[in-house]
């Protein structure tokens, strides 16, 4: 999820015109791991052929090394990723057998988001039996996070231009979404996992409840009887999932607790087809979805 951008997320953004050297004319290849950073990556380098590994109905924490994503890692002069785990399961069979060395762990080609923000909700390490829990912090809203480090010299003009002109137009964006977004705040929730928990802190919502039992791990009767004796006296305004997520646990605590709480199914990424398409027209349908729903 989209943080609001801090000096030091513009200043990782500026240098998004650094590093390596593409060679000539050879187009500039961005491998990414989730939808957001290929947005990202082709609003300040349109010419750069852009791949993200998943899509907003894939969950992740949980994708296969197929064949053609390792081909597409060997291709990359630069891969974005969020980090902080949150591609721990999959990503490093990726770039070993890519044999890429631009974009191995520690290369300048190679960027995780998540070094380059304060993260959230730090957790002990843990174990495959504990679920998805990443021990540095919670990533998932720190996608704004990303510095395309721009493996075109003979662009890198262009592309800091392209960046000036999209933080002028963002922090605008952001100054309309804070007053839009007003009514929202207090507003209470149950969600499934933390997916959104950088959106509800910027919003002042308040997330009162998790279906699932342990991170990552799918709810369970007795958890949602225990969610449901929780908020039953004070009903949340929604129950919300994201859309690689199963709505049946939602929908059934929804009807539980009668007519006052909506069930919503959020994408938690950039989607392929409009509202959502874009890193802008995302957060505006997010927040026309909990403003509905918070009336």
């Amino acid at each position: 999820m989209l943080p609001i951008p801090s000096r030091t997320l513009r200043a990782a953004l500026a240098s998004a015109t650094l590093a390596l050297c593409a060679g000539g004319t050879q187009a500039l290849t961005v491998f990414t791991c989730e939808p957001e950073w290929a947005a990202l990556a082709r609003e300040l380098a349109p010419h750069a052929q852009v791949r993200s590994a998943t899509h907003a109905r894939q969950d992740p924490h949980h994708i296969e090394a197929r064949p053609s994503l390792i081909a597409a890692l060997r291709q990359a002069d630069v891969a974005v990723c969020t980090g902080a785990s949150m591609e721990a399961g999959w990503l490093p069979v990726l770039q070993q057998r890519s044999g890429n060395p631009r974009v191995q762990k520690g290369a300048p080609g190679m960027l995780f988001a998540a070094e380059h923000v304060t993260l959230i909700d730090p957790r002990p390490p843990g174990t495959p039996f504990e679920g998805d829990v990443h021990s540095e912090g919670n990533p998932h809203a720190e996608v704004l996070a990303a510095r395309l480090q721009a493996a075109d010299p003979s662009r890198a003009g262009e592309i800091r231009q392209r960046w000036t002109a999209w933080d002028a137009d963002w922090r605008a964006r952001i100054a309309q979404w804070d007053r839009k977004a007003a009514p929202l705040r207090g507003m209470r929730v149950v969600a499934q996992h933390t997916t959104f928990g950088y959106l509800w802190r910027w919003l002042g919502i308040e997330q009162v409840a998790d279906l699932e039992p342990r991170p990552g791990m799918p709810p369970t009767p007795g958890h949602l009887q225990r969610v449901l004796e929780l908020t039953r006296a004070q009903p949340p305004r929604a129950v919300v999932v994201a859309a690689y997520q199963d709505p049946r646990s939602a929908q059934w605590l929804a009807q539980q607790l009668g007519a006052g709480a909506a069930v919503l199914q959020l994408p938690s990424t950039v989607t392929e087809e409009p509202p959502a398409s874009t890193l802008a027209g995302w957060y505006d349908h997010l927040l026309d979805r909990l403003l509905a729903a918070a009336r």
